[in-house]
């Protein structure tokens, strides 16, 4: 579904990445892992189109995408749930959702997207009149996701969507991700809770300054003593 070929980026003239080579099968959970500043977020942005300089190839479905702005991204279903969720905070749980049905294709069903995200993520359509910025961390988070499925994303790029959760809102997000998996959704996520990653991810990616060293299933890794101490500190 998602193929990326000697890709590297940069900011400005400092390269965060170095000639990354991935592939995400269709309906697939894959995990990117790796400590602090390894580069995990520069990809999701370079994936997305943000932020970055970059050189290489990104094939989605078989369509080159790297010359494409953000926005037409998005609409061919590369959907990003960004870091810290970037929510409208003085918009309602609602108007959150109906910013995410921006692709054109989108707009033409949100009526029935709005229905199977209220009855994936229920706790969204209890607070449908709140503002987005009166929810607990962990609502806010699964409204950030429910608003990347109101676009019909084929790929969703998912980065540290755990970060300063509770753990019972960690366990939900990968409830969730096993969920969204079955609806045959393929999902790429970045996120530091190594172990519950792992535990789901049919396949992962371990990055250390900017560049792939070791990949595998996800349960393989898991059991690797290598990828514990040399790469993750653990």
């Amino acid at each position: 579904m998602l193929r990326v070929e000697g890709l590297s980026a940069s900011y400005g003239t400092v390269e965060i990445l170095h000639d990354l080579d991935l592939h995400i099968g269709r309906g697939k959970v894959v995990g990117l892992v790796g400590a602090n500043a390894a580069g995990k977020s520069t990809l999701m942005y370079s994936l997305a189109g943000l932020r970055t300089s970059c050189r290489g190839a990104i094939t989605l479905e078989h369509e080159r995408i790297e010359e494409l702005p953000a926005y037409e991204r998005v609409s061919k279903g590369l959907v990003l749930v960004p870091e810290r969720r970037r929510l409208f905070p003085f918009m309602t749980v609602f108007e959150n959702l109906e910013v995410g049905a921006y692709p054109a294709a989108a707009r033409q069903v949100r009526a029935q997207t709005f229905e199977s995200v209220f009855a994936l993520l229920p706790v969204l359509a209890e607070r449908r009149s709140q503002v987005a910025g009166s929810l607990s961390g962990g609502e806010q988070q699964m409204l950030a996701i429910g608003r990347a499925l109101m676009a019909k994303p084929r790929v969703l790029l998912l980065d540290e969507p755990t970060e300063g959760l509770a753990p019972i809102y960690v366990k939900r997000v990968f409830d969730l991700i096993e969920d969204l998996r079955r609806t045959g959704l393929t999902i790429l996520v970045v996120e530091q809770s190594v172990h519950h990653v792992l535990r789901v991810a049919d396949h992962a990616y371990v990055m250390e300054n900017g560049r792939i060293v070791m990949q595998g299933g996800g349960a393989d890794l898991l059991k690797d003593e290598r990828l514990k101490v040399a790469y993750l500190g653990l």
